[in-house]
């Protein structure tokens, strides 16, 4: 089963989930309205109101940190593409003995950096990917060092920095792809949207039938789309949320290589 195909499946999963709560809500408060005193619905209004502002703090912080993680993959994106660019464009200054091989395996390193967040969610071929590019990193490192043994004297100062940030970009990238929500957090926010979907039914007794159906379902597709909107921007090469758009910064450095054979 494809990432897709799980993706539809939790938005009907939580859709279902959030509808059947509603409904339980609703009947539990069917059977308690007529008992229910002024001050003891003041109570629970409290009560609700609680765990509603809770719902609230849970959704504002979630969304919050996840945009965050969002931009911050995106902009490391960016920052590989510039320092691949640089370090590429550097090796004029080694002797031109050594740049043909050191050019091609930066094609071959840029391609597959490119190809360890395009093969998502297939993990398997993205890891593939990533051994390919974390070999060819070493050969870079280890032909650069040699070639500068016969550069000028401060070509090293000139061309070490962005390699060595093109280095530390990967695994930035690499750390920040791995970076989500805790399970522990979403099992909460999950659980939060359910219990909120059992008070929003019990509240809602005593309305007109046709207003408590546009209200239960309202209630319901809100809740399930905004959970669902945290959790794949958690995880933008995976669904309708994506970054492919910044990959178009790796790919026109890409082109450039290709343009200076």
């Amino acid at each position: 089963m494809n990432f897709n195909a799980t993706a539809f499946l939790l938005l009907i999963g939580l859709f279902v989930g959030m509808l059947f709560c509603l409904l339980i809500g609703q009947r539990f408060g069917q059977r308690d309205h007529s008992q229910l005193t002024d001050v003891a619905r003041a109570r629970l209004t409290a009560v609700e109101a609680a765990i509603f502002g809770l719902m609230g703090l849970m959704i504002a912080f979630t969304f919050s940190r996840a945009a965050d993680r969002y931009e911050l993959r995106r902009q490391l994106t960016v920052d590989e593409a510039n320092a691949i660019s640089t370090a590429y464009l550097r090796l004029d200054l080694l002797p031109a003995s050594r740049q043909a091989a050191l050019r091609d395996k930066y094609r071959r390193y840029l391609e597959a950096r490119i190809g360890v967040y395009r093969v998502l969610p297939d993990m398997e071929a993205s890891a593939t990917q990533s051994a390919i590019a974390t070999k060819l990193q070493q050969e870079i490192w280890t032909e650069t060092i040699a070639a500068l043994a016969a550069a000028p004297p401060n070509a090293t100062f000139v061309i070490l920095p962005p390699l060595n940030q093109m280095i530390d970009v990967a695994t930035s990238r690499a750390i920040a792809a791995r970076t989500h929500t805790p399970a522990l957090i979403m099992a909460m926010l999950l659980v939060l949207g359910f219990v909120c979907s059992l008070l929003a039914g019990y509240v809602i007794v005593g309305s007109q039938p046709r207003q408590v159906g546009l209200h239960l379902v309202a209630f319901a597709l809100m809740m399930t789309f905004t959970i669902y909107a945290i959790f794949d921007l958690d995880y933008p090469r995976f669904g309708l949320i994506r970054l492919d758009f910044a990959d178009q910064a790796l790919f026109d450095v890409l082109a450039g290589m290709s343009g200076m054979k």
